[in-house]
C-alpha cells in the first residue's frame, strides 16, 4: 500500500503490477527484500528511481502519523479508561502524545525539507548550504521511545481494568516499533547512500 498498490492483482507479475501503477520494479523489489531479510545491506548494482523511493516514504509517513500512531492512542485511551485515578494510565497517555508530537516533527521536517530538496536534486538543482548528510544528523530512531513507553506499561501499570484491550494495544505498539525501525533503516541504508550518489554525480557535472 505504500507504493501505491492496491490489492486484487490476480495472477499477474510484479513486473506487471509495477508497470500498471507507475512504481519502479528494481525500487519496490529492492525495498520489499530489504525489509523482509531484516538486512542492513543492499545490492549496489541496482539502479534505484529516487522518485519512487520518495513516494514511498511519503507514503509511510502518512500511514505512521494518519493511521497507525492514531489507532494507537485511541486502543490507549479505551484501556486506561476504567481507572481515572490511576497516575500511571495519566502517564502513559502524557507520554504516547509526547511522542506523536516527536514522530510528526521529524516526519514533517523529512516532508517539508529533505523531500523538497531531493525534488531539487532530480531537477539538477543543487544547494550550497545544505546536503544530504545535513538530514543523516537530525535523523534518530524514532522507534526508541515506543520501546521506553512498553517498559513503563509493562513494569508500572498494575491495575487490572481492561487488560485484555491493553495487551492488545501492546501488540499494536511492538508491531508499530518494527516497522518505525524497517522505515529507519530503509532511509539510512536505501534513500541516503542513493541521494549521496545522486549529489555526487550533480557536482561532477558542474564541474
Amino acid at each position: 500500500n505504500r507504493f501505491g498498490l492496491s490489492l486484487g492483482f490476480g495472477s499477474k507479475t510484479v513486473e506487471e503490477v509495477c508497470n500498471e501503477n507507475k512504481v519502479d520494479c528494481n525500487t519496490f523489489l529492492t525495498v520489499i527484500n530489504f525489509i523482509g531479510e531484516g538486512s542492513c545491506r543492499i545490492d549496489e548494482t541496482i539502479e534505484l528511481s529516487i522518485g519512487t523511493l520518495v513516494e514511498y516514504l511519503k507514503n509511510s509517513h502518512s500511514y505512521f502519523l494518519d493511521f497507525a500512531l492514531p489507532g494507537i492512542r485511541k486502543k490507549l485511551v479505551e484501556a486506561t479508561s476504567g481507572d481515572e485515578k490511576n497516575e500511571i494510565d495519566f502517564l502513559i497517555i502524557q507520554f504516547f502524545d509526547n511522542y506523536m508530537q516527536e514522530v510528526n516533527k521529524h516526519m514533517t521536517y523529512e516532508d517539508e525539507t529533505v523531500f523538497k530538496y531531493v525534488e531539487g536534486l532530480l531537477k539538477g538543482d543543487i544547494l550550497d548550504d545544505y546536503t544530504i548528510s545535513t538530514y543523516s544528523k537530525h535523523h534518530d530512531l524514532v522507534s526508541e521511545r515506543l520501546t521506553e513507553l512498553k517498559n513503563i506499561i509493562l513494569k508500572y501499570r498494575t491495575s487490572k481494568s481492561n487488560n485484555s484491550l491493553m495487551f492488545s494495544t501492546l501488540f499494536d505498539i511492538y508491531s508499530c516499533e518494527a516497522e518505525l525501525e524497517a522505515h529507519c533503516k530503509v532511509e539510512d541504508y536505501i534513500f541516503t547512500p542513493a541521494i549521496l550518489e545522486l549529489e555526487k554525480k550533480i557536482r561532477e557535472n558542474e564541474k
